[in-house]
């Protein structure tokens, strides 16, 4: 936790706009719990940077409580927030995600990916696709959605609870039978409301639909990127929040010294990916010394393939260089940056690195 207070301060002085905080549970390797908690313990420790959740999973919960949480803490510190809405989580979305991988038109081979070739646009990779059907029938993922919510809850759909939340922030949410609630701290909230996603799902539509700012995850999956932000762009409204579209897509990198540094100090990345494609969750992220121990099969350099092979690694130039063909190729608004490392400190300075060179 600390780690992330002072790479929070690092960023805000280094020129860095936003700080988000993911989701997840069970993972020993990422500090993802409670987004709120985070953002509320960062924002007390910096001035001017943006905290956010990216995001927070919307599975188990309640339109009501995430509208309270993020309310409480822009009254404390307002017009700093930002606050994204993930489609993950909860027993009815896993069993949804197993059903419609079940039933896909294109079988996935033993590693994972999809029939199907790599491409590039305006310079970027875009890979073979990755199924998540391994991962969906995890019973390590499917125990964390049991954890999470009391016994019989479902998982409210996700295109009515983004409605609900963007209701209650605004003032204009009405119950079935007319009634105005005013949740107090919440409504008149100072928050930027994204959406997080993935594919051209309902995701696009819904931060499209409602004018919303759209997070796409190249990171995540790079293979869909293109189809996420083009069904987005295609689906937006303007709304009282957004007049045009505004798309952030985001990159797992690590910036060196030097071309060379720059891969050592990723080395572990390919084994910390496979122990989240295992559906063992994230673990502490190798040291380069680790990694380099470790004998791939086949069939584990092709469950992680997607992700090494678009990870962005290099000097600050290099980097550079990829991430204007990444905002190129998305016509992106934003890049969010992702960086994971051994040492805490190699972390801190890829950031400081990046922005020397990215900001000038």
């Amino acid at each position: 936790m600390g780690n992330a207070v002072d790479l929070a301060r690092s960023a805000e002085r280094f020129g860095y706009r936003r700080y988000w905080f993911a989701e997840h549970h069970l993972n020993p390797g990422v500090a993802g719990s409670s987004p709120p908690v985070m953002i509320a313990l960062v924002a007390g420790a910096t001035s001017r940077i943006r905290l956010g959740s990216g995001g927070v999973q919307s599975g188990h919960r309640t339109a009501l409580a995430v509208v309270e949480e993020f309310g409480l803490i822009d009254a404390l510190y307002p017009g700093r927030l930002d606050l994204g809405l993930g489609r993950s989580g909860g027993r009815d979305f896993i069993r949804k995600m197993q059903e419609r991988l079940a039933s896909a038109a294109q079988p996935a081979s033993g590693n994972g990916l999809r029939p199907g070739r790599s491409y590039t646009a305006s310079g970027l990779l875009i890979p073979e696709r990755f199924s998540f059907a391994r991962l969906g029938s995890s019973s390590r993922v499917t125990l964390t959605a049991d954890l999470l919510q009391q016994p019989g809850a479902q998982t409210p759909e996700y295109s009515d609870l983004v409605r609900d939340v963007v209701g209650l922030l605004r003032g204009s949410y009405r119950s079935a039978d007319g009634l105005d609630p005013r949740p107090v701290p919440g409504q008149g909230a100072q928050v930027e409301v994204w959406v997080l996603g993935s594919s051209a799902g309902e995701s696009a539509g819904v931060a499209g639909h409602l004018g919303l700012r759209f997070a796409a995850n190249y990171h995540v999956s790079p293979a869909t990127v293109l189809e996420a932000v083009d069904a987005y762009r295609e689906a937006f409204v303007p709304s009282a929040d957004l007049d045009r579209p505004y798309v952030a897509v985001s990159a797992d990198v690590v910036v060196g010294p030097d071309d060379a540094t720059a891969r050592e100090l990723a080395a572990g990345y390919g084994l910390w990916v496979r122990s989240i494609r295992r559906g063992e969750g994230a673990v502490e992220f190798p040291a380069p010394e680790q990694a380099a121990r470790h004998e791939w099969s086949e069939e584990d350099q092709a469950l992680v393939a997607d992700r090494t092979d678009t990870q962005f690694v290099g000097s600050p130039q290099t980097v550079a260089a990829g991430l204007e063909r990444l905002q190129e190729a998305t016509g992106a608004d934003e890049i969010i940056v992702t960086t994971i490392t051994h040492e805490h400190a190699d972390r801190v300075r890829s950031y400081e690195l990046l922005a020397r060179e990215w900001l000038g």
